[in-house]
């Protein structure tokens, strides 16, 4: 097994790199958030994960471990394979996902590109024994009502949820607890104000 792989992005692809190690390029599908912020030249690190079927070698590769655990463990559900997967950490960061698990709320997972509600349900009652709340988590799902209903209000504007995600992402640490007020905040990020 590949476990990880460092080496030199020599083309950035719709939904992949091409990685040159010692002489090779290996294609690494990767999330989107990851590929658009490489760039042509970059030496890159990546923990990866090979996927092994009769007609094809698919390697997959990460920033981080823990986003490549949680890859393995959504190949794990029943109905999801890499490219779902993928696609899950294309949209949604690792503390969306965690929140979503720890809250039971399917419908952010089930707003996931190939992801339909019961596969999210599915995705949602898998994991839930597997991701330990830990501390951190704990404040992450303390703070995901009001950011749920600024997530839920912009996503009902017509913003992906990357972009609502991102949005709420750039809140400042010190933004206000009140929802409407969050909101405004995270509208002035589209507005660039």
């Amino acid at each position: 097994m590949i476990a990880t792989l460092r080496g030199e992005v020599t083309q950035i692809e719709d939904n992949a790199l091409v990685v040159e190690i010692g002489g090779v390029g290996l294609r690494v599908f990767v999330p989107a958030p990851l590929r658009g912020r490489l760039k042509v030249g970059e030496v890159v690190l990546l923990y990866t994960h090979l996927v092994v079927r009769e007609d094809a070698l698919t390697l997959y590769g990460f920033e981080s471990q823990s986003d490549r655990d949680l890859f393995n463990m959504l190949l794990g559900v029943d109905g999801v394979g890499p490219k779902v997967a993928l696609s899950v950490l294309s949209t949604l960061t690792l503390d969306t996902v965690q929140r979503a698990v720890f809250n039971e709320e399917s419908e952010i997972l089930s707003r996931v590109p190939g992801v339909g509600k019961k596969t999210a349900q599915k995705i949602v009652l898998y994991l839930h024994d597997r991701l330990k709340p830990a501390d951190a988590l704990a404040k992450v799902a303390a703070l995901s009502d009001k950011d749920s209903e600024v997530l839920a209000a912009l996503t009902a504007l017509g913003y992906s949820v990357v972009e609502a995600q991102t949005a709420i992402q750039s809140l400042p640490k010190d933004a206000p607890e009140d929802v409407e007020e969050r909101l405004r905040l995270a509208l002035q990020y589209f507005t660039g104000k």
